[in-house]
This record gives C-alpha cells, sequence and structure tokens, in this order.
C-alpha cells in the first residue's frame, strides 16, 4: 500500500491561527498533517533561530484532520527544525507555511517568519510553500484560498521543487469570484521607509515604536507580485536561500 505524503504545517502567526487551521485543513486532503506551530505570535522574526533559551513543546488540539500537532515556544524556523530532527517520523514530503495574516510580498520575504519557516524547510531538502494573504485582519476570511492552494499542493507534490526552491504564494484580499487568476512572477523591487515614534514612560525615559510605510520603487512593472496582487491575481514567485550575487562574480575578480 503506497503511503500517504507527510505534510509539515507551520506559521508564525500561532498554532491557532485561522489562516493556519485553514491550511491545514486543506492539506488533509493530500496527506498526513502533522502541525508543529508557535505557542504565540512571531511575525517579523525571520530566519530567527533560539539558542539562549530552552525550547518547549506542549501538545494541542486545534487541528480536526492533524496525525499529531504540537505549539512551540520557539521561533517558525525552530518549528520546522524540530519537526524534521525531532518529531516527526520520517521527513516530510511538503512543507507548507501560512496562511499568513498579512503580505509576505516582495521585500516583505526576508522579514518574515512565515517564508522563512518555508526556506527552512527547502534547506533540509523538503519541497516548501509559503501562503500569505494581504489581510491583517484576525477574522480574516480565508475562503478565496482554497481553490489556489489546492492546485499548488497538488502540483508541488507531483513534480518536486528544485532543492533549493521554494514558493512565496501570496492573495489579494478578495473573495474567490473575484480573483482573476494565479500568476508566476517575479518580486517587485521595493523597501520599507523606517519611522520610530519617540514616547516616554511615567518616569519621562524614552522609548520607541516602529513605524514607516511600504514604497514600491517600480509601481508600473506589471511582471511584478506587489503589481499583480494589486490588481486582483494570486502571485507565485520562486524564492532561494542562496543569496549569492552570481552576476558579480566574474566582474568581482576582475578588480580584487
Amino acid at each position: 500500500m503506497q503511503q500517504k505524503p507527510l505534510i509539515l504545517v507551520t506559521n508564525d502567526d500561532g498554532v491557532n491561527a485561522g489562516g493556519i487551521l485553514h491550511l491545514s485543513n486543506i492539506a488533509s486532503k493530500f496527506g498526513d498533517v502533522y502541525v508543529i506551530a508557535p505557542d504565540k505570535p512571531q511575525s517579523g522574526m525571520g530566519h530567527a533561530i533560539t539558542i539562549n533559551a530552552t525550547i518547549r513543546l506542549h501538545k494541542t488540539h486545534y487541528h480536526k484532520n492533524a496525525v499529531m500537532e504540537y505549539s512551540c515556544s520557539g521561533t517558525p524556523v525552530d518549528c520546522v527544525k524540530m519537526a524534521v530532527n525531532k518529531l516527526l517520523p520520517r521527513k516530510p514530503d511538503l512543507v507548507v507555511s501560512g496562511i499568513n495574516h498579512g503580505s509576505n510580498s516582495s521585500i516583505n520575504v526576508i522579514y518574515s517568519g512565515t517564508m522563512s519557516a518555508a526556506i527552512e524547510g527547502s534547506l533540509e531538502g523538503r519541497s516548501a510553500i509559503g501562503f500569505s494573504l494581504c489581510d491583517f485582519d484576525h477574522e480574516a476570511d480565508f475562503s478565496g484560498t482554497t481553490e489556489y492552494i489546492e492546485k499548488i499542493i497538488s502540483s508541488v507534490l507531483k513534480e518536486k521543487l528544485p532543492n533549493g526552491v521554494c514558493l512565496n504564494v501570496n492573495f489579494p484580499k478578495l473573495k474567490a469570484n473575484e480573483i482573476k487568476g494565479l500568476k508566476v512572477c517575479r518580486q517587485a523591487k521595493a523597501n520599507w521607509v523606517e519611522e520610530f515614534d519617540e514616547r516616554h514612560d511615567p518616569h519621562g525615559r524614552p522609548y520607541y515604536w516602529l513605524t514607516g510605510k511600504f514604497v514600491n520603487f517600480e509601481p508600473e512593472a506589471q511582471d511584478t507580485d506587489e503589481w499583480l496582487l494589486s490588481n486582483g491575481y494570486v502571485t507565485v514567485v520562486p524564492t532561494m536561500h542562496d543569496l549569492t550575487a552570481h552576476n558579480y562574480i566574474n566582474h568581482l575578480k576582475n578588480v580584487l
């Protein structure tokens, strides 16, 4: 009898967030689901790991279709490392992360705990996908993502991703019948322009809240995730952890 695919589900919003509950339910249609996710929100953690504190696990019961589920006191990347190297009965066939409450398009990918979990999955040699919905609302409606997640998971299970590549999938904040389709594209060139809101505690000591605004440097480029999301498309950006500037190597050899 053929073994069902083993699918690891994680996120950065917490083990009982609406997005991961929706994702684990979809993933269970394709294989045996194991959920290991943070015990609290971990947005913006990037690829951080826990090295100066212990990590604790607790069995949870939020995911009705999961074979096994744990909350983890560590980061999203810790969750993947713990799952692959300690908890799972074998290496996962697929790692899925999300569905994030908020966009992880463009430069957000490098700050994202959701995408860092997916990237960690690819570092482990597994096919991996990060899913995000452009809606920060705690009660966000994820129903419009279902059809596309099913299509993407099915495709990746049939044709595994190349070593070192994962997918960054973002959904516009639209109902299913309003989404125009799916586009494979590149990430937009953009950045956050940070500001720090200075305030003072009762003792007069200053403290700061990070604020700022997102700036798209190529708003007219129609082949980017930002343009396509704003025009009603689901975006799929193939993403790598290799940060080498390959196109600059030969030039650098000539000048150094």
